[in-house]
């Protein structure tokens, strides 16, 4: 068990921060039940256990999706929720699920999903917490068919309240979730350039502690290749005195069937944080495949994570070098940048022109011109740029892309990772539900 000093909470950026100046990487689960009670015990064991921890407090879909009055039906009949009603529990309420568990040692984030997220930002600020997550682009574009520009609006209002609405002595933290987008199929540059603008908008409209996300991809070294880059962008583009880290997100594509594939795809992507310099790691469990993981499972896989990280050595100093996914990335935040300095006009008009564009998604204000694939090597690389100013992969394979094929490109890193051996050479656990027969489909994108 870790020790978790008493006291005021400290920022959350600045925790994570002083973690990674003493070489711990913070591991953290999604986790969110509708009742109290077993969100407090939720919380308790993830501070419990053998790891370095940040709790979080996920909201259910009701909160996320603005309807208020159904979260608070739902709280006064006792319906089960598939997440923490924070808008429809009263502050108090909250509080009491917080009180002894957050302090220093312990911070805890909100994760919702939101498009519009100021409700949530209220109640999380009434229930003295100070550190959210989401994205006027990464929240939006994803997640339903909310207009682009009334996202950006939302984000604009609710950056303002979390920058202004903390306890004194506080720096409230906001974490893009722009580095996660669609979770799979997406190359780099784009993850890493609107990850990095979302950060950009979080500061221009307040918060000066932010922290930059990216989801483990189709090939560790891609990826370790994205992690620098978004270290190094951060550093160029946001003022030096904004407080900042990296978080790293377990896959979130379609995941492992086998016990022993999902815990090795999750120890990978705890070596592959603590390989690049991130500070944070979002973990998935060995249940994703099949159902919501339990509270045991996400302890477990916080201390599979904890126990992987551990053994893996310190980053090496960057060589400066400036790799595909680096230059990809520049290209794309320069563009944006150069349409408007205020980002929440930039960000619309970007979509608007193409120069952003993500991959199958069919979101009406995404253009929907590119397309991503799966190099013979396990690179995410482009077959179709659209407008953005990029170059597609001359490699790249120009027969349609066929149902069949899109759903092999999305079950690459489960069978990859299914199909290992064991050192000792046992074979993985079996076959997956349903015969033997892959039955599995997109793994519903979470936060």
């Amino acid at each position: 068990m870790t020790a978790h000093p008493a006291g005021p909470a400290p920022s959350f950026g600045a925790f994570v921060t002083a973690s990674a100046a003493a070489g711990r990487l913070v591991v953290q689960p999604r986790m969110g039940f509708g009742d109290p009670r077993a969100m407090r015990d939720g919380l308790a064991r993830t501070r419990a256990a053998t790891a370095h921890t940040a709790g979080t407090l996920t909201v259910d879909s009701y909160t996320r999706v603005g309807d208020l009055a159904g979260a608070r039906a739902a709280v006064a009949d006792g319906t089960r929720l598939n997440g923490y009603p924070i808008a429809a529990h009263a502050p108090a309420t909250t509080r009491a699920v917080l009180d002894g568990l957050h302090g220093a040692g312990f911070p805890v984030q909100v994760r919702h999903g939101s498009a519009r997220p100021e409700p949530i930002v209220r109640a999380l600020l009434a229930a003295g917490l100070d550190a959210t997550e989401g994205g006027p682009v990464s929240y939006c574009l994803p997640y339903g068919r909310t207009p682009l520009r009334d996202s950006v609006a939302a984000w604009v209002r609710a950056c303002a309240l979390l920058a202004e609405g903390a306890r004194p002595g506080s720096t409230p933290h906001l974490e893009s979730f722009g580095g996660c987008l669609l979770g799979q199929l997406c190359p780099p540059g784009l993850l890493v350039a609107t990850s990095l603008l979302e950060c950009l908008f979080f500061v221009r409209y307040g918060l000066r502690s932010v922290s930059l996300s990216y989801a483990q991809q189709t090939h560790p070294g891609q990826d370790e290749e994205a992690l620098r880059a978004l270290g190094r962008l951060a550093a160029e583009f946001l003022p030096a005195d904004v407080e900042r880290h990296v978080v790293l997100y377990t896959y979130m594509g379609v995941y492992p069937h086998t016990e022993r594939g999902a815990l090795r795809l999750l120890e990978d992507s705890a070596r592959l944080a603590v390989r690049a310099g991130a500070g944070r790691l979002i973990v998935k469990t060995a249940a994703e495949a099949h159902r919501i993981p339990t509270v045991d499972e996400n302890v477990r896989a916080l201390e599979t994570a904890a126990a992987a990280a551990a053994l893996e050595e310190a980053p090496g100093p960057d060589d400066g070098a400036d790799s595909e996914v680096y230059l990809e990335a520049r290209a794309l935040v320069e563009a944006v940048l150069d349409l408007h300095p205020d980002l929440a006009r930039a960000l619309p008009d970007a979509f608007a022109r193409g120069l952003l564009d993500v991959p199958f998604c069919l979101h009406p204000d995404n253009p929907g011109r590119s397309l991503g694939f799966i190099d013979p090597t396990g690179r995410l690389r482009w077959a179709r740029t659209g407008a953005m100013p990029l170059s597609p992969d001359a490699a790249a394979d120009t027969a349609p892309l066929t149902a069949d094929g899109l759903l092999t490109a999305l079950r690459h890193v489960a069978r990859s990772y299914d199909g290992r051996r064991d050192p000792t050479g046992e074979p993985p656990d079996g076959p997956a539900p349903g015969g033997g027969h892959d039955h599995s489909s997109a793994t519903p994108l979470t936060v």
